[in-house]
């Protein structure tokens, strides 16, 4: 008898759950060809705006990483205004985030690498 009254319970709440599994699901969304172009626009500005900075002559004489965190840093008000073009774009906050915290990282860490290189060479010569 209790087993014919486990069965159904246990069938019952293993559908909730796949219920409950499924709003948290990814959600396939769609971005417009004008918002991927205000992105790779600013994301351009950005990279630009590094590659700028990484010129000047000051950091060429400060520590690898001090310096890479100064121009980071110089760059910063650059990703606010991408994240605009997201939040105005409806692109969810934490997608847009995430993105945003990719690009500094990959950034930083190519600007590190360049600022040791050119630090290394300095060194030997």
């Amino acid at each position: 008898m209790k087993k014919l009254f486990l069965i159904p319970l246990l069938l019952f709440s293993v559908t909730g759950f796949a219920e409950e599994a499924s709003k948290d699901d990814w959600q396939n969304t769609t971005i417009s060809d004008a918002t991927i172009k205000k992105i790779q626009e600013a994301k351009y500005v950005y990279k630009k705006c590094v590659a700028d900075e990484m010129q000047k002559s000051p950091y060429q004489k400060q520590e690898s990483r001090q310096a890479t965190e100064t121009i980071v840093k110089q760059c910063e008000s650059i990703l606010s205004k991408m994240r605009d073009v997201y939040i105005t774009e409806k692109v969810p906050e934490i997608i847009a985030d995430r993105h945003l915290k990719q690009m500094r990282l990959q950034t930083t860490r190519l600007v590190l690498q360049d600022m040791m290189f050119n630090e290394a060479s300095r060194s030997v010569q």
